[in-house]
């Protein structure tokens, strides 16, 4: 399809989508925005008027049914992510996934197998935007030694924390039903903790349901059984420890996002504060007095560019790397590994791959 027009269809029109996918892959030559399916077709006619998205459709399955359209972007919650995608691939679709990944590891593995099979076609989850913009630079410094062998990696989430409150709304990812075994944000940390220092290999969590009960979306109230505050500790397949903190109901006082790289030669420290932003980076090694800023050069300044390299991708351009069905897999096994282990008390060992 090198030449092409490429055709896409979207899936859910939600907050994202809106943002990042269609402004992103409307600013591409030669691709054409032809379709949406939301949870109804009034609501699909709504979106398609809105965001200029060409005809509304009845079902997501009466949109990746249509031959015309050669890729989809899939911007539902977790709950319908694996089965959309296998659907699109049988049909021999392309497809960007919103993250995260699926409901639980299963349903990645079984995504993966149908990306595999189908060669073909490419297969993108969205990737997390926090480190963009640093995180080259971090794996090269690290890569070259800076911190030298990794001893311990610290990192506190808090972004969006507040007082504990039962009378909020429940969240989509509050519900299992719609999120799976997601809890918070971690899965995305996870991925971003990941590109920088390698894999987990065991992991031993505590997390706790500080909001038991939350108001659902028709007004009633309802028990929470994803946690809103996790620790864990897991060993890194390369060696070191990461001690992980996670919180949504901590307070709003609490330092910003934040990743401490600690290793026998130095330190890195990432500041995230917010989206939006870049993150601030700073690093100090043996013989220092304190730590100092560390500039990432322009040429490895990263950026949001996640429908750029989709398309590119279709066209064999270049390959999909933020973020592709393997490297996502790891992140949904992992959560998988956190729910174990909070609920029976025992470490857990993760897949070697």
């Amino acid at each position: 399809m090198a030449n092409e027009t490429i055709k896409v269809g979207f899936i859910g029109a939600g907050a994202n989508t809106a943002l990042r996918h269609i402004p992103g892959l409307r600013a591409m030559q030669g691709v054409e925005l032809v379709g949406v399916a939301n949870r109804s077709i009034e609501s699909s006619q709504i979106a398609a008027d809105k965001y200029e998205l060409g005809e509304a459709y009845p079902t997501w399955l009466d949109l990746v049914e249509d031959p015309d359209i050669d890729a989809i972007c899939i911007g539902t919650w977790p709950y319908m992510h694996s089965t959309i995608t296998l659907t699109a691939l049988d049909n021999g679709k392309h497809v960007l996934c919103e993250a995260r990944m699926a409901m639980n590891a299963s349903e990645g593995r079984d995504m993966l197998a149908a990306s595999l099979a189908n060669p073909d076609l490419i297969t993108q989850i969205v990737p997390p935007p926090h480190l963009m913009a640093c995180e080259q630079h971090v794996i090269d410094l690290i890569s070259d030694g800076y911190v030298g062998d990794i001893v311990n990696v610290n990192a506190w989430i808090t972004a969006g924390s507040d007082f504990p409150d039962s009378d909020a709304d429940a969240h989509w990812r509050h519900i299992r039903e719609l999120s799976g075994n997601n809890v918070m944000t971690t899965g995305i940390w996870y991925e971003n903790i990941m590109r920088l220092v390698g894999t987990a290999s065991s992991v031993s969590a505590n997390a706790q349901v500080v909001v038991p009960h939350r108001r659902g979306w028709d007004g009633t109230r309802q028990q929470m059984t994803i946690p809103d505050q996790l620790d864990a500790i897991y060993t890194l397949h390369n060696g070191g420890l990461v001690n992980l903190s996670v919180t949504t109901a901590s307070g709003p006082f609490l330092p910003p996002n934040q990743i401490w790289i600690s290793g026998t030669e130095g330190t890195i420290r990432i500041k995230a504060s917010s989206l939006g932003e870049d993150p601030i980076v700073t690093g100090g090694r043996k013989g220092d007095d304190t730590m100092s800023a560390i500039t990432v050069p322009d040429d490895k300044h990263g950026s949001w560019r996640v429908e750029e390299e989709f398309i590119n991708a279709i066209r064999g351009i270049e390959p999909v790397t933020r973020s592709n069905f393997t490297d996502s897999l790891k992140y949904m096994e992992f959560t998988d590994a956190l729910q174990e282990s909070w609920q029976s008390g025992m470490r857990v060992y993760l897949p070697s791959s």
